[in-house]
């Protein structure tokens, strides 16, 4: 409580100035939060919500990495899919072939021919084997196998698809191995449809090679179908991780941002307790003047 008859200490003032200082530093921090549009600017503004919101943005940038690394996994299935379809159109070509050949109405001369062609088909599979890598390592080769391989590291793949260590933050894409077999591959030998000139040196010939033709088809369709669930797996993976990131997101963003109009209503209310506190401030300095009445 304020005594103007004690002028060596003005009370007064000293209470105006105190609120006056606190006035000055609430506003200071209504003005940074503006600036920055940031709620917590230093552990101080609260140390709770700092650690908190840490937390989710460590995770929220683990989830970000996690959803590049399926959009990656994506593309190196891609590869392997548009090979295996390459193949399996090359199949397709070979089994018109075959019953092309199976008919009696051509000759020696017209099935050797077709055995040529044959023979280059299986060329192109076997390159399409080699040539179906991602990073150095063959996608359509098994885990055992070591055809079309530039690298002796296992040929099967595991995706990070979640932020921990389980695994359920695992995926494997082993599609030789689901397939065929560790030791195989998708190329001519394995499977079977490596022609030799028996093959096409009559109709029984052609109709057995056509029967291998239909056998290795279904082991390439057998493939495409396990990429498919996989893929599928992967986008499921995706929306729902998305769906997490934008969640954790959302939640450090209520810890760590400023609410801008709250802010701009605090810093006009401070603004205007500033103009008034220095005004009463002045008013309490020329409080103790008042004892010079006494004196004259």
């Amino acid at each position: 409580m304020a005594d103007f008859t004690r002028i060596a200490t003005n009370i007064a003032a000293l209470q105006s100035l105190n609120s006056l200082q606190n006035i000055n530093n609430k506003l200071g921090v209504a003005q940074l939060r503006l600036s920055t549009g940031k709620r917590i600017n230093s552990a101080a503004d609260d140390a709770a919500g700092l650690t908190i919101a840490t937390k989710f943005d460590f995770k929220a940038k683990g989830l970000g990495q996690v959803l590049a690394n399926i959009a990656d996994a994506k593309s190196l299935i891609s590869v392997a899919e548009g090979h295996l379809n390459n193949i399996n159109d090359i199949l397709t070509k070979m089994k018109t072939k075959a019953t092309q050949a199976a008919n009696d109405t051509l000759g020696v001369d017209e099935r050797a021919a077709i055995f040529d062609e044959i023979k280059q088909l299986n060329t192109q599979i076997d390159n399409e084997v080699r040539q179906a890598q991602w990073a150095g390592a063959p996608l359509l080769v098994g885990s055992g196998c070591t055809f079309g391989c530039t690298q002796t590291a296992s040929q099967a793949f595991n995706f990070q698809v979640g932020v921990g260590t389980g695994t359920a933050d695992k995926m494997s894409f082993q599609i030789a191995d689901t397939v065929l077999a560790a030791a195989s591959c998708f190329n001519s030998a394995n499977l079977n449809v490596l022609a030799t000139a028996a093959d096409f040196a009559s109709q029984a010939g052609a109709n057995g090679f056509m029967t291998k033709v239909d056998s290795a088809s279904l082991k390439v369709s057998e493939g495409l179908s396990y990429i498919g669930a996989i893929v599928n797996r992967l986008d499921y993976q995706e929306a729902s991780l998305s769906v997490a990131k934008v969640n954790t997101e959302a939640s450090w963003n209520r810890i760590m941002n400023a609410d801008m109009a709250y802010e701009q209503l605090e810093a006009t209310k401070f603004q205007i307790l500033q103009q008034t506190a220095v005004t009463m401030l002045a008013q309490a300095n020329m409080g103790p003047q008042a004892i010079l009445g006494l004196f004259r």
